[in-house]
C-alpha cells in the first residue's frame, strides 16, 4: 500500500508503508549512523520528529533486547530507503507494535538533500497526500509537551538499595538509558528526578553531583526554570549533556539558536581545544549555544565541531560546571569521549555536598 512523506512546502516523496497506515506529523530530520536504528528510535530526544535514516539498509540485524535507550520508541515516524525484516525480531513489526508509522522505498538521498538545502522542515507521513496539508496540525518545538512526554513523573532511585558513598541526581528531560548506565558502572547511586522538581527539593537530596540530561524540543521552552537552577550550579558539581548543555548556558545568560539542519549521527568530529585531539562523537541535536553569547570572563569553550565550528563543550571559570553538546555515553557510536564522565566524576568525588540552597 502506497505511503507518502509530504513536506510543508507541498513536495511529496512516495514509498510503501512499514506496518499499519498511520498519519503523523513532525520535523523531518536525518541521522547518519550506519547502525543503531533501535537506539535512535528509542532516544527520547527524537520526540516530535520524523527520522530519515541515511544508511541504505535498515533492520538487517533485527531488534536486540536490552539495546533500547528508553522503554519505547518516541519518534513521530521513520523514513528509510530499504528495509530488511526477519521473522520474530523485525524492526518493522516492532515499530508497528508501538504505533510508530514508517515509510520504506523512499529516495532518502533526495530527502536529506532537501533538508540540508532548505533547513528545518516539517512533514507528514500519510496515505492521502492531496489533502494532507489542509488538515495537519504542526508540532510546536517551543511546547514543553515533548519533555513532559518523555521525562519521569516522580523520582526514581537506582539501584533501589545502595551503600555507595557518592550520590548523583540526574535531572531528567528525556535521559538515555546509556547515560544512567554510565553512572551506575562507575559505582554511583543515582536518583532520577523530573525536570520540574523544585530546586530546594533537589538540594534536600544532598547530591554530590548533578547531571542535566538530553531531551527533545527547543531549550527556550524551559526558560521559566532557569533562574531556579543557578543556585544549585554554584554549589554542586554539574554536567550538562545535549539539551542539558544548552540549558546550562541559558541559565548563565547565554543564548541558543537553531542549526540549519542539526547534528544527528554517530560520526561527528569534535576537537578538544586544549589538546587538539579530534574525537568522533555521537550527536542528536537541532540547537546550539551561540559562541558570542558566552562571557569569556565566565566561560571557556572546551570543544568545537570540526565541520562548522559550533560550540560543543564549555566549562565555567568560577563554578564546578561543565557541559558538552555531544553524547559521551555514545550509544550508538564510538567511545572516544567517554573519559569526560571520569573527569566530571573526579570533580564530584573531590567536592562537598551542598550545605544549603540559595
Amino acid at each position: 500500500m502506497k505511503a507518502y512523506l509530504v513536506f510543508e512546502d507541498g513536495e511529496v516523496f512516495s514509498g510503501e508503508w512499514i506496518g499499519s497506515p498511520r498519519e503523523k506529523a513532525g520535523e523531518v530530520v536525518f541521522t547518519t549512523g550506519m547502525t543503531g536504528y533501535q537506539e535512535v528510535a528509542t532516544d527520547p530526544s527524537y520526540a516530535g520528529q520524523i527520522v530519515t535514516f541515511t544508511y541504505p539498509l535498515i533492520g538487517n540485524y533485527g531488534i536486540i533486547p536490552g539495546e533500547e535507550e528508553s522503554a519505547r520508541p518516541h519518534c513521530s515516524g521513520v523514513v528509510i530507503s530499504e528495509g530488511f525484516d526477519s521473522p520474530g525480531d523485525s524492526f518493522g513489526e516492532w515499530l508497528d507494535f508501538w504505533g510508530i508509522p514508517g515509510i520504506v522505498g523512499v529516495d532518502t538521498r533526495s530527502v536529506v538533500k532537501k533538508v540540508r538545502e532548505r533547513g528545518s522542515l516539517r512533514g507528514l507521513i500519510t496515505a492521502a497526500p492531496d489533502s494532507a496539508l489542509n488538515r495537519v496540525t504542526w508540532p510546536d518545538p517551543l511546547s514543553r509537551e515533548w519533555v513532559d512526554r518523555v521525562a519521569v513523573a516522580q523520582p526514581v532511585a537506582y539501584p533501589e538499595t545502595s551503600s555507595a558513598s557518592c550520590h548523583m541526581v540526574l535531572v531528567d528531560f528525556g535521559y538515555k538509558q546509556s547515560m544512567l548506565n554510565a553512572l551506575l558502572r562507575r559505582g554511583y547511586r543515582v536518583t532520577v528526578v523530573p525536570y520540574h522538581w523544585p530546586p530546594e527539593q533537589i538540594a534536600a537530596l544532598q547530591p554530590d553531583g548533578l547531571l542535566f540530561s538530553n531531551g527533545p524540543g527547543d531549550p527556550k521552552a524551559l526558560t521559566p526554570y532557569l533562574s531556579g537552577w543557578v543556585p544549585l550550579f554554584r554549589k554542586i558539581p554539574t554536567m550538562g549533556i545535549c539539551l542539558g548543555h544548552q540549558l546550562v548556558a541559558l541559565a548563565f545568560g547565554g543564548d541558543t539558536e537553531r542549526l540549519p539542519y542539526g547534528h544527528r549521527g554517530s560520526n561527528h568530529p569534535v576537537k578538544e581545544e586544549d589538546t587538539g585531539k579530534v574525537w568522533i562523537t555521537s550527536q542528536n541535536h537541532g540547537y546550539t549555544v551561540k559562541s558570542d553569547s558566552l562571557d569569556p570572563a565566565e566561560w571557556r569553550v572546551t570543544h568545537r565541531h570540526v565541520n562548522d565550528g559550533s560550540v560543543e563543550g564549555i566549562i565555567h571559570h568560577s563554578y564546578p560546571v561543565r557541559a558538552v553538546q555531544f553524547h559521551p555515553e555514545a550509544h550508538p557510536g564510538p567511545g572516544d569521549a567517554e573519559e569526560l564522565f571520569d573527569r566530571f566524576l573526579d570533580t564530584v568525588s573531590s567536592g562537598k555536598k551542598v550545605e544549603a540552597y540559595g
